[in-house]
């Protein structure tokens, strides 16, 4: 599984992905300033899940019906890198095989999955 971490859920997120044996490419150290009309064309062109904090994404994906891959949108009320990371854990651990080509918003304590 590939992802593309935005600048703004962080390179901690993105480091502690590949950690975990993925592929990841990040915003934030290999393309700072990308708009998200470009980040959500790379990530689809790329076979990539996008893993963002900006809401911004949902009116792409929905209104403006830009192809995805898949994105994940991170809801927190902590943005504190440890939430970000034990977030993200569950949501591998518990809906891995949900996450290629939908659309998803996690909170500290929900995981809601729309399909494309």
């Amino acid at each position: 599984m590939r992802f593309l971490v935005d600048e703004c859920t962080g390179p901690a997120v993105a480091n502690w992905l590949r950690q975990q044996g993925y592929e990841v490419f990040s915003v934030y150290e290999q393309a700072r300033g990308m708009d998200d009309d470009g980040l959500v064309e790379k990530a689809n062109a790329e076979n990539r899940i996008l893993i963002t904090n900006d809401k911004d994404f949902g009116e792409k994906i929905y209104r403006d019906n830009k192809p995805h891959k898949g994105v994940i949108l991170l809801r927190l009320d902590d943005e504190r890198v440890v939430s970000k990371i034990a977030t993200v854990q569950q949501l591998l651990k518990n809906h891995l095989e949900q996450l290629e080509n939908n659309f998803i918003v996690v909170t500290e304590s929900r995981v809601r999955i729309a399909k494309k």
